[in-house]
């Protein structure tokens, strides 16, 4: 962290904010500046544009959780840190709910503030992220379903690579195709604001092709340079109902000449099974035509230990919920570590999502996870991009 980083203290005590501006001087930070209110807080922000704010919960006035919420309403993007005498699932639930909100949180700690996380929120803010300005690209533009059809023939909406990382060696084995749409107005579009326009008009099955055809491209252009490196495609669980959509995969993957074993369909549970006869008729027609196929973002969503156990499931994808920050959370710990040795045990590829940084990697490696994905390694990435990875050295970390 850059020495002269701008640094916001917010408690209701003025004598707390003294003693976490000296803690961090401590450490050769004296760009601090503090607040006793939320609406203070607020004012300094708008003034000197903290990046950084180290914030209470409890106080009498306006709560950090209103602060937060008001936070939220504003361009302002500092990071959060939670510092508060709280119960620690308080505290996760706050950070949970700003997560929610875009807002983005580096840290939660137990008071009373210490050299040791004062270091801690410093090493975090060395490794995070580059981040999309909330509202930049956030916000989809009113098309009708020929402008979408349009945008997926053009390629406009387009794959992006994330890398798929092997745990204990650091490799890239995989990756997972993303959706992204360049507008020529709008910009990078993020997904979140144009999938549910996908859905609406019912385009899920042309984008699902879409992807599965970049995949292929991709797969051919890294093959030609030597690397053999399986592919990943999200599938949204009601596409399963279409008889012919595995005949039609399958065709797709031979004429690319690809072994149906590296491509995967991980599956989207957003939406509840309502036929269970078609959807195991899908997923046992998938996995006897070769493809590999995921249980995506599990212990989230309608994803439940029935489906895990009576679908014929390659891997194991492990919710980012559970992931990011485990190694500092006692709960999240314990689930984490039950969800590996799970998977482990019913022979599965377990994959952990949103791993962000070093000490999130480091936890994978103690619980015996397989695979790992976030942007600790890259964030998803053109295939050209990704080639590059892919003959760089894996990094040391």
């Amino acid at each position: 962290m850059n020495p002269d980083y701008r640094i916001l203290t917010l408690d209701d005590h003025p004598l707390q904010c003294l003693h976490v501006e000296t803690v961090l001087q401590g450490i050769g930070l004296h760009n601090v500046h503090h607040a006793c209110s939320a609406a203070e807080a607020m004012q300094q922000l708008r003034r000197h544009r903290h990046q950084l704010v180290i914030m209470d919960l409890d106080m009498p006035d306006s709560d950090g959780v209103q602060f937060l919420d008001c936070l939220a309403g504003t361009p302002l993007e500092p990071w959060l840190a939670i510092c508060s005498a709280c119960d620690g699932t308080i505290l996760k639930s706050v950070e949970r709910m700003a997560r929610a909100r875009g807002l983005p949180v580096i840290g939660t700690f137990p008071k009373p503030f210490s050299t040791r996380h004062a270091l801690t929120l410093r090493q975090r803010l060395c490794q995070a992220p580059p981040r999309v300005r909330r509202g930049t690209g956030s916000a989809a533009p009113h098309v009708d379903a020929a402008s979408l059809l349009r945008a997926l023939d053009s390629g406009a909406i387009h794959g992006r690579f994330q890398p798929k990382v092997d745990v204990a060696s650091g490799r890239i084995v995989g990756a997972e195709v993303l959706a992204r749409w360049q507008h020529p107005q709008s910009g990078l579009i993020a997904p979140a604001a144009f999938l549910p326009v996908v859905q609406r008009h019912r385009l899920d099955r042309e984008l699902l092709l879409r992807m599965v055809r970049d995949g292929l491209e991709a797969h051919g252009a890294w093959h030609a340079r030597g690397h053999v490196v399986p592919f990943s495609v999200n599938l949204p669980v009601p596409l399963l109902e279409i008889p012919d959509l595995p005949d039609q995969l399958a065709a797709m993957v031979a004429d690319a000449g690809v072994a149906p074993a590296d491509v995967v369909f991980e599956l989207l549970e957003d939406m509840p099974i309502h036929a269970v006869d078609l959807f195991h008729r899908g997923v046992s027609r998938l996995r006897l035509k070769g493809f590999g196929l995921s249980q995506d973002d599990f212990g989230r969503g309608y994803s439940s230990m029935y489906n895990l156990v009576s679908t014929p499931f390659t891997e194991m994808k492990i919710d980012r919920a559970f992931v990011s920050g485990a190694w500092n959370d006692e709960a999240r710990h314990a689930v984490l570590g039950s969800a590996i040795e799970l998977g482990r045990e019913l022979g599965l590829t377990v994959t952990a999502e949103g791993v962000e940084t070093a000490d999130d990697l480091a936890c994978l490696r103690r619980l015996g996870c397989d695979r790992a994905q976030g942007f600790l390694f890259a964030p998803a990435v053109d295939a050209a991009h990704f080639m590059r990875l892919l003959e760089d050295k894996p990094p040391t970390i």
